[in-house]
């Protein structure tokens, strides 16, 4: 089966990265969550100051179960912050707040590589989910369409990756600006609420670089088995 193929050592770096940052991004927030911020204010105070001082009353929040759960739905425009952030006065809990706000403002905005992002995501789904049934197939029946078929499937996957990057950084760039300039902390705290925000970002370019070795893999075997 193709999937022993040497191809797969190309997954290697990805791999390491993406087991370096879910280290990195647990014992980053483990650490961080401890430190309270100086000022009080609690994550969900300091999303709801955030958002009323952009002209955004209407975006609600709203607490979900579970530990870093958290997250903006656009089509809903609410923000939602987990059990682990919600009431928590942290430099970590209020860095994921004002992250998520982040994205509040880029929708409200129209910020392009979200609206993109946002586009994408049902046909990154539907790759994530059909594009190796395809190329299994493919393979079985000796199909070269339909591995081909997979494999752009699967590159709508990669494509999606690479955009939800911007997406991110640029979300966490507006959650530190906001969080120093709106005085909610100060510039130390800010400092560390970086690391967080770094350490969560590592997460995104370790599944983008596993996407995108893992479309170079499926290339070179596609093409080795057109010859």
């Amino acid at each position: 089966m193709f999937i022993y193929d040497w191809t797969m050592i190309l997954l290697l770096p990805a791999l390491l990265l993406s087991v370096y940052a879910q280290a990195k991004v647990s014992s980053t927030y483990r650490k961080y969550a401890k430190v309270r911020a100086g000022s009080g204010y609690a994550a969900c105070d300091v999303a709801r100051q955030m958002l009323d001082m952009n002209g955004l009353r209407e975006v609600r929040i709203e607490q979900v179960r579970g530990s870093l759960t958290d997250h903006y739905d656009p089509r809903s425009r609410v923000l939602r912050l987990s059990e682990s952030t919600y009431h928590s006065n942290s430099v970590a809990a209020i860095g994921v707040a004002a992250h998520e706000c982040g994205h509040a403002l880029q929708d409200a905005e129209g910020y392009a590589p979200l609206k993109i992002r946002g586009a994408l995501v049902p046909v990154a789904n539907f790759g994530s989910s059909a594009s190796w049934i395809l190329i299994l197939l493919g393979i079985f029946f000796s199909a070269a369409n339909l591995i081909s078929i997979g494999v752009l499937a699967f590159a709508a996957v990669v494509v999606f990756q690479l955009v939800t990057l911007p997406v991110e950084f640029n979300a966490s760039n507006r959650a530190l600006a906001a969080l120093e300039g709106g005085g909610f902390l100060t510039r130390d705290e800010v400092a560390q609420t970086n690391k967080v925000l770094r350490a969560a970002a590592l997460t995104y370019v370790a599944a983008a670089l596993t996407a995108v070795l893992q479309l170079l893999r499926l290339l070179l075997l596609f093409g080795r088995r057109s010859e």
